[in-house]
């Protein structure tokens, strides 16, 4: 009888003592990977888990072509305006577009009509993508960008009802605006990524990574579908420090 051993490549979790050290060893992996392409689409999540390694970028920016790279947003708020301080726009102009002075930026407008902005993001990565190296973060619901649980996922580019979860964010708990929707990627944009990296860290994310490393595949626990990703790294510290 003949065994066969098959070796799939699947996502690698790399467990961290601090945050500094998570932060080190994702920015030092993003280097690495935007300096094998000679142009790159590198998407871009928002919120408190990718902060700390934009920081690193920023101090490391002579590392990398930045006049090369191409920088697609992961998510918006729809109708924040734009230049309130929750926006994704808000948050990215201030913590990579203006300090590694990035001129090609695409992401959704969030006053703009549904139907024909996710057109118009959907046709961007057509003729654009796929995306090089795509940061995320890891909702406490198990959701990707505003990918919500749900019995199905759309997979482009859409407008997502927001979860209670998502509308309890830290960044839009003060914005003075409410709202109910959120412009995103789909997974099968986000899954079409040549590397994707997952920065996790903290108490309130143990819970949702006990599931997430539980290894079963479900459309409730939208980050599950990284398992189905080749080239996947998550870095993981269980502390807030």
């Amino acid at each position: 009888m003949v065994t066969a051993n098959y070796n799939f490549p699947i996502m690698r979790i790399t467990r961290c003592a601090t945050v500094a050290e998570l932060n080190e060893k994702a920015a030092d992996l993003i280097i690495k990977s935007l300096a094998q392409n000679p142009r790159n689409l590198f998407c871009t999540a928002t919120g408190n888990s990718p902060t700390g390694i934009y920081k690193l970028l920023v101090e490391k920016k002579e590392a990398i072509h930045t006049k090369r790279l191409s920088l697609l947003k992961l998510d918006e708020w729809y109708s924040l305006p734009m230049d309130n301080p929750a926006s994704c726009e808000y948050y990215l102009q201030k913590y990579l577009i203006g300090p590694l002075d990035i001129t090609s930026v695409t992401g959704f407008d969030s006053k703009a009509e549904p139907d024909a902005e996710c057109k118009r993001i959907n046709e961007y990565l057509i003729e654009h993508g796929p995306i090089d190296v795509c940061v995320l973060g890891l909702g406490q619901n198990g959701h990707l960008g505003f990918n919500e649980p749900a019995d199905y996922l759309s997979p482009h580019a859409h407008l997502s009802t927001l979860s209670p979860t998502s509308l309890n964010h830290q960044m839009i708990k003060d914005s003075g605006v409410e709202m109910k929707y959120g412009f995103t990627l789909g997974l099968a944009d986000i899954l079409q990524s040549r590397k994707i990296i997952l920065p996790v860290f903290g108490q309130n994310k143990r819970a949702i990574m006990q599931r997430l490393m539980e290894g079963k595949v479900s459309t409730q626990l939208p980050a599950s579908l990284l398992w189905l990703h080749p080239n996947t790294e998550c870095f993981y510290c269980e502390n807030d420090v």
